[in-house]
């Protein structure tokens, strides 16, 4: 079973989803990047399968990219500081529109997460991303949790990291057994190289 594969078992098709959403972006070329859960997977050693799809694009383009959604079929709600859209599957996108994300995508990279060409924020990015969220205190113990733990997987995979991590999440990669706080990851194949510019043509179909 290939990444492709086993996202899409995952997430009942939710390959499909994100391909649209990757062509509308880059056939119109409106800056963005995914920020969230896959981000992470791509900073990571191990993929985690999500069907949370998080992003940032130009401000100056969201109206433009949700239009083109909704022809495309997806349904779009919006919110004070996002823009949530469902198409098909099992997949939730959400296009958030706080200036903390701004910049995120011309800083972003090209990358292959579960077999699909997208761009992702930066490494360093996707941790400030993580931190925000854990920070907030509205936010669901549940997924505060569940940012602790993308923060220390990405800080196992890049060292460098720890120097920016919250002390008090930092201090839980010096006990013994610390990589098992993370929930088990999905089995994939060998990482590919690094992958070349997503365009529409590259997009996966």
């Amino acid at each position: 079973m290939t990444q492709r594969q086993f996202y899409d078992w995952q997430t009942a098709g939710g390959g499909g989803d994100v391909s649209i959403l990757v062509n509308v972006l880059e056939e119109r070329e409106i800056p963005w990047c995914m920020i969230g859960g896959l981000a992470v997977n791509h900073w990571s050693e191990e993929p985690m399968a999500t069907a949370d799809v998080d992003l940032v694009i130009a401000t100056d383009r969201v109206e433009e990219c949700v239009d083109a959604l909704t022809e495309a079929g997806f349904k779009a709600e919006r919110c004070q500081w996002s823009v949530n859209l469902k198409g098909r599957s099992k997949v939730s996108i959400q296009i958030s529109t706080e200036d903390f994300y701004k910049e995120f995508p011309e800083r972003s990279v090209p990358a292959d997460v579960h077999g699909m060409l997208m761009r992702v924020a930066s490494l360093e990015d996707t941790l400030k991303g993580k931190i925000k969220a854990w920070s907030e205190s509205t936010r669901r113990a549940s997924k505060r949790q569940k940012d602790v733990t993308d923060m220390l997987r990405m800080a196992e995979n890049h060292p460098g990291l720890i120097a920016l991590l919250p002390s008090e999440i930092a201090r839980q990669l010096e006990q013994p057994g610390a990589a098992q706080l993370a929930t088990q990851p999905a089995d994939k194949p060998p990482v590919k190289d690094q992958p070349s510019t997503p365009t529409s043509k590259d997009a996966p179909r």
